[in-house]
């Protein structure tokens, strides 16, 4: 796994992105508020309902979609010994229609048309979830791992602020806590993606004749361990300096 290579970006945002930070942080502890008053996590909403719980299984079964924003997302656990101390993670992703003007896949050798005009979604960050149902880190993918379409960092930097899951279904706290976990780590989440287009240009250059975004020996492109109210306390700091 790699780390971004700048892990403290906080200094260089202005005062209104840092004011947009720590108001997803009081999101996110309303939302745990709210859940612990029912003895609830994030984690035990979005399983909620579904059975028995399958590795690899995709919850809530069929993923949560906003047919508005066109963003998405879904909770799934590897193989018990491939977990690292996690108890499962999100996937999260935006779709062509929820996309700014002007981004476009990256043009690779193999990129082929998608099926559908809204096929060619992007991933955006993995969201790493401890048992108790709190998020413990972030980390970016290679293509194969979600069989997403490829698109440069910058234009899924750009995705970000279009990251939104607007509806009560199938929970209304975890659908705002996702969203604000998007904007809370906005920033390390843009260097978590740069770093991820960094490895894989390193694993293309050393294996010139492999296809990198197909192999399966680079899965996890750049992680970051994470702790919310570290990094509320980190936004609050620096917007009291301005």
């Amino acid at each position: 796994m790699t780390a971004p290579a700048d892990p403290d970006p906080l200094q260089a945002l202005p005062a209104d992105a840092l004011a947009q930070m720590a108001a997803a942080g009081r999101q996110i502890r309303e939302c745990y508020r709210v859940l612990g008053k029912s003895g609830s996590n994030v984690v035990a909403e979005v399983l909620r309902g579904e059975g028995t719980f399958y590795e690899w299984d995709h919850y809530p079964k069929g993923d949560v979609f906003d047919a508005e924003t066109h963003a998405q997302y879904y909770y799934h656990a590897h193989a018990a010994g491939a977990r690292e101390g996690e108890h499962g993670h999100f996937h999260t992703f935006l779709r062509p229609k929820g996309m700014p003007a002007g981004v476009a896949p990256a043009p690779l050798p193999d990129l082929a048309p998608p099926e559908g005009d809204n096929d060619a979604l992007s991933h955006l960050i993995g969201i790493a979830m401890d048992r108790d149902g709190f998020p413990i880190g972030l980390f970016t993918t290679n293509r194969w791992v979600t069989g997403e379409v490829w698109y440069d960092a910058a234009d899924v930097i750009r995705m970000l602020e279009r990251f939104a899951i607007d509806q009560s279904a199938p929970s209304w706290p975890v659908n705002i806590w996702i969203t604000a976990m998007v904007w809370l780590f906005r920033p390390r989440i843009a260097a978590l993606l740069e770093a991820r287009d960094a490895a894989v240009a390193r694993w293309t250059a050393e294996r010139p004749d492999a296809n990198a975004y197909e192999d399966r020996a680079l899965e996890i492109t750049s992680s970051l361990s994470i702790a919310v109210e570290d990094e509320i306390a980190a936004v609050e700091a620096e917007l009291a300096r301005r």
